[in-house]
């Protein structure tokens, strides 16, 4: 019972660290999965299983908050539903032995790129027009592949893509994202259920993923607009990173002092890319309040001129100037030329030149 509660919370928090980042739920899980001695195929197919509500859940929650763009889940769901498919019955034809340094090398992959990828300042790139399918349906195969034979990775490999291109807001991304993955894990559940069998799912394992992450599917979608996702995705891939370093290095037969040496070395970049995160958020806020200020302090100007009075816009008519021109510049009426004596006087000497040309001309 306490092995299935402590389940329970590992869907819960990696359905919470999902929403907030469009990935890592997969990963988180079967990271945990695989520390706690189970198969990776019986991980990925269990994982998936469990996602299949949880995605479905948290689709209908993005979709009521306005997170999803329905031409790109339609886009990108069909080949991730092939490359998962294609992935899971891959996985299920190797050996145990051969799919843990596998499974656990794109675990590590993954992590390392979370560390590098939030370690950074998240820039905005808005670019003109639409995401194709020639751009997405290549997309959708490649993170379908890799998330049914890492037991994680549609959304670490699909939410980077869509956000780097800078043609959908990072919400939008992050639920269309989300909803396009219950196609994937339905297609990748069975790929593992003809792979391996109904024996291949660890029912009780997969229960308590789902009552874990349904919990935290709606809870999940409205964090996605406030958890600074700069500082949790650091944190995320540095976990990834570690527990699957422990797999690769069990596989290749490290022992003594080295895995001493690697653990701490990964845990100084861990903490580097975590304090790199921080000062990047930091920037990004400051830049932000910097921003606002700017905008706060020009809206008082902005609503004095507007409130001013026109007699008070209007310049005082210029010496020689009738007051006829200023009442119909006050009253916004097109101003029409006001005869003087000196405009007069001007006009009379161009037409006798005119006159006086013209005249030598004919003679001429």
């Amino acid at each position: 019972m306490r092995k299935l509660l402590v389940l329970a919370l590992v869907g819960l928090a990696a359905q919470l660290v999902d929403g907030a980042l469009g990935m890592a739920y997969g990963l988180t899980s079967s990271t945990l999965l695989l520390f706690a001695g189970v198969a990776p195929a019986a991980a990925s197919a269990s994982v998936h299983l469990a996602e299949i509500g949880t995605t479905l859940a948290a689709g209908v929650s993005h979709w009521r908050f306005g997170n999803v763009d329905w031409k790109v889940v339609g886009r990108i769901a069909l080949p991730g539903a092939l490359g998962a498919f294609a992935g899971a019955t891959f996985l299920s034809s190797i050996s145990t032995e051969a799919a843990a340094p596998w499974m656990a090398a794109i675990l590590f992959t993954l992590g390392a790129y979370l560390l590098v990828r939030f370690s950074r300042p998240l820039r905005a790139n808005r670019a003109a027009g639409r995401l194709r399918s020639r751009f997405l349906a290549p997309l959708g195969l490649v993170a379908g592949f890799v998330d049914a034979t890492g037991g994680g990775g549609w959304g670490p490999v699909a939410t980077p893509a869509l956000l780097v291109s800078g043609r959908m807001e990072p919400r939008k991304v992050i639920g269309s994202v989300d909803t396009s993955e219950f196609v994937v894990a339905g297609a990748a559940s069975i790929g593992f259920l003809i792979g391996l069998g109904s024996e291949g799912f660890l029912l009780p394992t997969v229960a308590a993923l789902l009552v874990g992450g349904l919990i935290a599917a709606p809870i999940a979608a409205w964090l996605v607009r406030i958890v600074p996702a700069q500082l949790l995705g650091a944190v995320i891939g540095g976990v990834i990173v570690l527990t699957n370093a422990r797999t690769l290095l069990s596989a290749g037969g490290v022992g003594g002092s080295v895995p001493v040496v690697v653990y701490a070395l990964l845990g100084a970049a861990w903490l580097v890319a975590v304090g790199l995160a921080v000062r990047a958020l930091r920037r990004a806020r400051r830049a932000r309040a910097t921003v606002d200020a700017a905008l706060t302090s020009a809206a008082p100007a902005e609503a004095a001129i507007a409130s001013a009075s026109p007699a008070e816009a209007v310049e005082p008519a210029a010496a020689g100037e009738s007051v006829e021109p200023a009442k119909a510049a006050k009253s916004g009426q097109v101003r029409e030329p006001v005869a003087t004596a000196e405009t007069t006087e001007t006009t009379e000497t161009t037409e006798n030149a005119e006159s006086r040309k013209l005249a030598a001309a004919v003679e001429g």
